[in-house]
């Protein structure tokens, strides 16, 4: 997480697109200085914790991608939209137990939550368990014109 401009893409594509008020986050896997740290599918009997830290590291990175868009008497406000994408076995049904971790990293960030889909994929970049995309709002900080 010491990238100090931001996560890399690892492709054609930018971490992260404003538009107005609003940014919109390209998917975030749980990198590390542009290294997967997790790999591999969430199987039906892993335990939800085995997977807790690569997702609140992908919401981090998500979050980093954010920040890296907003400007000098700004701050993210809240996200609005999350998606978590999951590399999950097809006997897989626990998607929104583990989405809510990423929920409760936002929780704890903004003090609400976003409204959220998690969704079960065959596979994802580079095999990671997990990806986040989200959406988040701009606003000015106290003292700004």
């Amino acid at each position: 997480m010491n990238e100090a401009h931001g996560p890399r893409p690892q492709g054609n594509y930018v971490p992260a697109r404003r538009f107005g008020d609003l940014i919109f986050v390209s998917g975030m896997t749980p990198r590390e200085n542009g290294e997967l740290v997790a790999t591999g599918s969430v199987a039906a009997g892993d335990p939800p914790e085995k997977h807790r830290k690569a997702i609140e590291l992908a919401t981090h990175n998500a979050l980093r991608a954010a920040r890296m868009q907003v400007s000098q008497g700004e701050a993210l406000a809240d996200v609005l939209s999350l998606t978590v994408y999951l590399n999950a076995a097809p006997d897989f049904t626990a998607h929104s137990r583990l989405a809510d971790f990423a929920s409760a990293v936002l929780l704890g960030e903004f003090g609400a939550l976003p409204a959220r889909a998690a969704v079960g994929v065959a596979s994802l970049p580079g095999n990671a368990p997990v990806e986040i995309s989200l959406i988040a709002s701009v606003a000015r900080t106290r003292g700004e014109a």
